[in-house]
């Protein structure tokens, strides 16, 4: 009989409130539970102010939960043991702004305890794989986000650690690095290691996750795999071509511009597509195509939490 191994990452019945400046208390997590098996790519998804940060901040250990636990590798959350084994980049990370990359990544080295023998070869490995590259002895101060971004993963990845914990990963990052970042993640995911990230980014999160965990308000409002929950979610698709407004839609209507005059109308279902359909045709647009399909991440989203920004 094989026996299953233990979760890399557990959270049991976590509430974290905060103070706000007028004397008020916010709830920021809410009862939440959830497990992270080892080997996973788990996107963490939800609006601003969802409690996604805070959950992060409480498996690092930066902030003390009100109730509940939060494990690591069996170990409490926070603690050195815990930490040795985990890559980690913030939401916003600061940086000494006079170094250049490749100082600050032979600061985060000897921090990490990787011995002096090793460093150059592997920051040189590194600022190679990021894609910094030929700007690694230039000053973070004349970086822009997405390239200190890529400073903040290439400090995360150091040492080869068996869980990542990235917050907001992709924020700032262009298409060529966001597909560096996705072969990262890829090649740990090979290695049998574990990532959990949170992004606003939907696409990036369904390029990349085996499972989606979906918060809002503290709490989790939907967990699957990535496959099923997106089987589970057919949608009705129209494209249709106007140049001018077609005045006010239905509810539950996800309108995207394409460019040059088409449009791309998704609905839940046949009856709210024919309703559109006959609106748009009032309204002087020319319907291209009306077809099923299955949801983008990103359709599921709003249609799960559309009263919320993201």
């Amino acid at each position: 009989m094989i026996q299953e191994r233990a979760p890399v990452i557990e959270i049991e019945g976590l509430h974290v409130t905060f103070k706000t400046p007028l004397g008020r208390h916010v709830t920021a997590v809410n009862g939440l539970d959830l497990s992270v098996r080892p080997g996973e790519v788990v996107g963490f998804i939800g609006p601003n102010g969802a409690g996604k940060t805070t959950t992060i901040k409480v498996l690092m250990g930066f902030i003390q939960p009100d109730r509940g636990k939060a494990r690591l590798f069996g170990e409490a959350a926070g603690s050195l043991s815990a930490r040795s084994r985990i890559g980690y980049l913030p939401e916003v990370a600061l940086y000494y702004p006079f170094l250049t990359a490749r100082e600050a990544l032979r600061l985060y080295a000897k921090v990490a305890g990787i011995p002096r023998g090793q460093r150059e070869q592997l920051i040189s490995d590194l600022i190679e794989k990021v894609g910094l590259l030929g700007r690694d002895r230039e000053r973070l101060s004349g970086f822009s986000k997405g390239m200190l971004q890529r400073v903040g993963i290439a400090q995360a990845i150091m040492g080869e650690p068996d869980l990542l914990i990235l917050d907001e990963v992709t924020s700032g990052l262009d298409p060529v690095a966001r597909h560096d970042v996705r072969a990262i993640l890829r090649n740990f995911k090979t290695q049998g290691k574990t990532v959990f990230f949170s992004s606003h980014e939907l696409t990036e999160v369904a390029l990349l996750c085996d499972r989606i965990i979906l918060l809002d308000d503290g709490s989790i409002v939907e967990e699957n795999d990535l496959g099923q929950m997106l089987a589970s979610a057919k949608c009705v698709v129209l494209r249709v071509r106007h140049d001018s407004r077609v005045g006010d839609l239905p509810d539950k209507v996800i309108a995207r511009n394409l460019g040059s005059g088409v449009h791309l109308y998704t609905v839940d279902d046949w009856d709210l597509a024919q309703r559109v359909r006959e609106h748009l045709e009032k309204q002087g647009a020319k319907i291209l195509e009306v077809k099923e399909a299955p949801a983008s991440l990103e359709d599921y989203f709003v249609r799960k939490l559309g009263h919320k920004t993201t």
